[in-house]
């Protein structure tokens, strides 16, 4: 009995991807069923600096899986549910990260005659951009109700075009494009990924990073709060505990008048501004040039600030930006109310 002998081409391209899948990072697989030619290789230039996708028929990727010595059972729970599956390998990105990436390549299509609907597609109700015509009649014969209102074509009511799991008609699907229903999800799907030997399938790679990321900083943040209002000196609470300190300080030794290098330009200043004040309240006649031109510069930024409230009223009822120092330091006395 003859042995059919093996092409070379496929035991190089065997070997081709063992020596991929022997590569450190993260190897997953990814079904691009659906996705058209044109915009899969728009997707893929898009990725190519942060990962290489291979695309492979099952039984040679099976063949490297095993060449490469990694367990064969992994490879099955990758493949599970892959149409079209592609090889992906990346060494720059953790698991959750080339997950987060390849979600970005997801986008809608409009319904074709023969696809699933892989959800509920509903029509809401309400106006369209269609003039009176015949799509009213086109509208109504698949079962999307619709009349004319003020010049415009507008649907009854909302109704589930097409419940998950049936077909899509022709005509139905081309009315769903016309309404700019697009239900059909393209892209490349992850199936899963492996990462230092453990296989994570994408459900627990679904992770929002952002929100995550969010409490991480609140936490840092009410942490820093808590430990300036307790007084626990570390190297990120010793300056906001020293600069309220200092604050502290000055107040007391202005309301006690202890005269010193911090408190003598604050008397200097509340002097002349009482000053001021006084000689505001004389005859012209008892001044002299200098009192005269201070009191009429003082008049003058006075008319100014007022001119500038009377025309930011609308601005005040909004909230105010405030500086980081200005947060921190109202996080910290509202906090501090906790403490005494």
């Amino acid at each position: 009995m003859i042995e059919a002998k093996a092409a070379s081409w496929k035991k190089d391209r065997v070997g081709e991807l063992a020596d991929l899948l022997k590569q450190d990072g993260v190897l997953a697989i990814v079904d691009v069923a659906g996705v058209p030619a044109t915009a899969m290789l728009g997707m893929r230039d898009d990725l190519r600096s942060i990962m290489t996708m291979t695309m492979a028929k099952k039984s040679l990727i099976r063949l490297a899986w095993i060449e490469a010595g990694l367990d064969a059972d992994s490879l099955e729970t990758l493949f599970g549910g892959a149409v079209q599956p592609v090889l992906v390998h990346s060494d720059s990105l953790s698991a959750f990260k080339l997950f987060s990436e390849l979600e970005k390549t997801r986008t809608g299509r409009a319904a074709k005659e023969g696809d699933v609907a892989p959800e509920d597609i509903i029509v809401e109700a309400g106006p369209t951009e269609f003039a009176p015509g015949p799509i009213v009649g086109e509208l109504s014969a698949v079962g999307i109700p619709a009349k004319i209102d003020k010049g415009k074509v507008m649907i009854q009511k909302t109704v589930t075009a097409v419940k998950k799991g049936d077909v899509v008609g022709g005509e139905l699907g081309l009315m769903l494009d016309k309404l700019d229903i697009k239900p059909i999800e393209i892209g490349i799907i992850l199936c899963g990924a492996i990462q230092d030997g453990i296989v994570m399938p994408p459900e627990d790679l679904d992770l929002d990073l952002e929100g995550f990321s969010n409490n991480i900083s609140q936490a840092v943040s009410a942490s820093f709060n808590v430990a300036c209002n307790i007084r626990w000196f570390t190297p990120e609470t010793v300056g906001p505990l020293l600069s309220k300190a200092s604050g502290e300080a000055i107040a007391v030794a202005v309301e006690a008048n202890i005269s010193n290098s911090e408190t003598i330009p604050l008397f200097i200043a509340l002097a002349n501004a009482r000053a001021l004040a006084l000689a505001g309240q004389l005859d012209s006649s008892a001044l002299d040039e200098e009192l005269s031109g201070l009191l009429g510069a003082a008049a003058s930024v006075a008319s100014t600030e007022e001119a500038t409230s009377d025309s930011s009223e609308e601005a005040e009822d909004a909230p105010e930006e405030e500086s980081a120092e200005e947060e921190e330091a109202a996080e910290f006395d509202g906090l501090g109310d906790l403490f005494g």
